[in-house]
């Protein structure tokens, strides 16, 4: 655009920003940390942040159309602009927490557009902060502007930015009219993916409450209401349920026991059968001893000083399957599972049913 054809207080204006671009620049640079630093305390995951300073040309354009509302460059809220882009709809709420903690908030000027209850209003329900640097937060004595530039933080979601790019890019909302097959369909869309973003939040929002419900299950010992599954089964673990076997196993060499995940174990226990963390429990209570028995075979004769703690679930799962007539493919199917499949695994599981043979547990 032809700056000359503005008016000259506009002209005046492109002026200022022609000086301050080097603040507006610095601003950019460091707003971005702020904020980041601040969901990092916060515990804030985001999908994304992006900033951008208003190039001459759109400014020239904006002028051209409003430029007698503004007095100088620091009447303009979005000379610079941020966009904080999250992934669920109730993470918008606490991103604006934290930018009122850290930010004045210019609230006359800032809009809250998921208010809007339009038809087609999906992709444009961003809550808008017109936002100044406070100088407790940030103050440069070469730079005191940067406490006077007033800036807009634009929050939505990912499927909310996604839905508003797609619609600039198919050149809705630009003026053009579009058929009404078209309207109806894109329409329908916004409603799909309204109903989307908010299930995404509300199956979060469950599965919290789920995993709540299921740490304060196994806090109580009521293990048997209990399913086993990938959260129950590590809150299960933080109570070091096979602690006990496994410093028993070590006493039998004064062995060191190097500790590694149970996790892997989970998936044992599900193959075996097993649908509750009860289940697991009474394992550990009913095969305990045979589990012992197995491990004094396996080290009792040796000078075996280091042992893994994984030596617990294990000998617990070769004892259940033992005694539930699983035999040498149940326990090769075990090693299969925790050390992928492999002839070794048949040839260990063979080697084991001999030496158990004559163990008391499989006479009892």
């Amino acid at each position: 655009m032809d700056i000359e054809r503005l008016d000259p207080h506009c002209q005046a204006i492109i002026g200022q920003y022609r000086e301050m671009l080097p603040v507006l620049t610095r601003m950019s640079e460091i707003i971005p940390v702020q904020i980041r630093s601040f969901f990092e305390e916060a515990g804030i995951i985001v999908a994304a942040m992006e900033q951008r300073v208003k190039t001459e040309e759109s400014l020239a354009g904006k002028l051209e159309l409003k430029g007698a509302k503004y007095r100088d460059l620091f009447d303009l809220t979005d000379i610079l602009g941020l966009r904080v882009i999250t992934f669920y709809i109730d993470d918008v709420d606490k991103v604006a927490s934290v930018l009122e903690r850290l930010f004045d908030i210019d609230w006359d000027n800032s809009v809250d557009k998921r208010k809007a209850h339009e038809i087609d209003s999906f992709g444009y329900l961003s809550l808008h902060y017109i936002c100044r640097i406070p100088e407790s937060a940030y103050y440069s004595p070469e730079h005191p502007e940067i406490n006077k530039i007033r800036f807009e933080v634009q929050m939505r979601t990912v499927l909310q930015h996604a839905w508003a790019n797609m619609n600039h890019d198919t050149g809705y909302k630009s003026g053009v009219e579009v058929p009404k097959k078209y309207l109806r369909n894109l329409s329908r869309l916004a409603g799909m993916l309204e109903l989307i973003d908010e299930q995404f939040s509300t199956i979060r929002s469950e599965l919290t409450e789920y995993r709540r419900k299921i740490q304060n299950l196994v806090a109580s010992g009521d293990l048997g209401e209990v399913p086993l599954d990938g959260d129950s089964y590590r809150s299960y673990l933080k109570l070091n349920p096979f602690g006990a076997l496994t410093r028993r196993i070590a006493a039998v060499n004064q062995a060191e026991v190097h500790e590694n995940s149970m996790m892997p174990w989970l998936s044992v226990f599900k193959g075996l059968g097993f649908k509750t963390l009860g289940d697991i429990d009474s394992l550990i209570k009913n095969y305990g001893d045979a589990a012992y028995q197995i491990a004094c075979y396996q080290i009792g004769l040796t000078d075996l000083d280091i042992i893994s703690a994984s030596i617990a679930p294990q000998n617990l799962c070769i004892a259940f399957i033992m005694k539930n007539g699983g035999g040498k493919a149940g326990i090769k199917y075990m090693f299969d599972i925790i050390n992928g499949e492999s002839e070794a695994n048949e040839t260990i599981a063979e080697m084991l049913m001999e030496q158990a043979g004559d163990l008391p547990f499989m006479n009892q």
